[in-house]
């Protein structure tokens, strides 16, 4: 049992003494101290001559421990992966990085809780030198019942490429994003590219996507595409997110899907 000034004492799980020792771990590669609770600090980092790297959790993974295990064993991979390119251009060219090294910051942000599945947005921030830094999108669905990563394909009866419930959601995107554009103002219409041509009907084309949050409790109201710069409108435009309702979806969906979908999007979710 654990003394703790902040609550009754609570027993020490197999799965939170890891995740205990991988925080630790994490903290303990800063060379920090302690910082203000407006920033906290990463839950890891790797700082070489040739490279800058954090990786930070949000607090609703942190609460699940095997979730946050998870997340962070990834990031720290990614971390490792990166520092060893860093290291490799470095070793390269010594002159470019006079200044400092490569930055690196991977962030895993909670977008939605549905019934037993987390929905996570992992985005990475990358400046090495170029004109403009660069960020990624993806997109981690957590089954909390198998305590693992799934897709989306047991919401609908067919995922095949080119199938009635991909060519459905492709519409989708493409109508959201059209309308998203033209909120903004956007008119790519003269720029002689189409850019939407990478969205394709296709779960591993069709874009990064996470289950929205819905008005009713333990639902989702449908699925929401993340598209990060570049992807589907100039650097300039930024990032994108494309709702596809569930109603839309709905003569695809499989007993699994149409169990978790139903309501509307909540107005939050809305004004991202």
């Amino acid at each position: 049992m654990l003394n703790s000034a902040f609550g009754p004492k609570r027993p020490m799980t197999a799965s939170n003494a890891a995740l205990a020792l991988i925080l630790a771990f994490g903290i303990a590669c800063t060379g920090l101290g302690p910082l203000r609770a407006a920033e906290p600090a990463p839950d890891f980092t790797l700082r070489t001559k040739a490279a800058d790297i954090s990786v930070s959790l949000d607090a609703a993974i942190k609460a699940d421990p095997l979730l946050a295990i998870n997340c962070l064993a990834e990031g720290k991979h990614y971390a490792e992966k990166q520092n060893a390119e860093a290291e490799a251009a470095r070793r390269s060219d010594p002159k470019l990085f006079s200044n400092g090294g490569y930055t690196f910051e991977r962030k895993y942000v909670t977008a939605s809780i549905v019934g037993p599945y987390i929905s996570i947005v992992r985005t990475d921030y990358e400046n090495t030198g170029g004109a403009h830094p660069n960020t990624y999108i993806d997109t981690i669905l957590w089954d909390n019942s198998a305590k693992k990563r799934i897709s989306i394909r047991p919401f609908f009866k067919d995922t095949a490429n080119g199938s009635p419930a991909m060519r459905a959601m492709v519409r989708g995107v493409i109508s959201s994003l059209n309308a998203e554009k033209k909120k903004r103002g956007i008119d790519d219409s003269n720029i002689g590219i189409d850019w939407y041509k990478g969205i394709e009907p296709d779960l591993l084309k069709i874009g990064p996507v996470t289950l929205t949050p819905s008005i009713k409790p333990d639902k989702s109201a449908g699925l929401t595409f993340h598209y990060a710069p570049y992807a589907v409108g100039p650097y300039a435009e930024g990032t994108f997110e494309a709702f596809v309702p569930w109603q839309d979806l709905q003569p695809y969906l499989s007993p699994e899907g149409a169990a978790i979908f139903g309501g509307e999007r909540l107005a939050d979710a809305k004004n991202r």
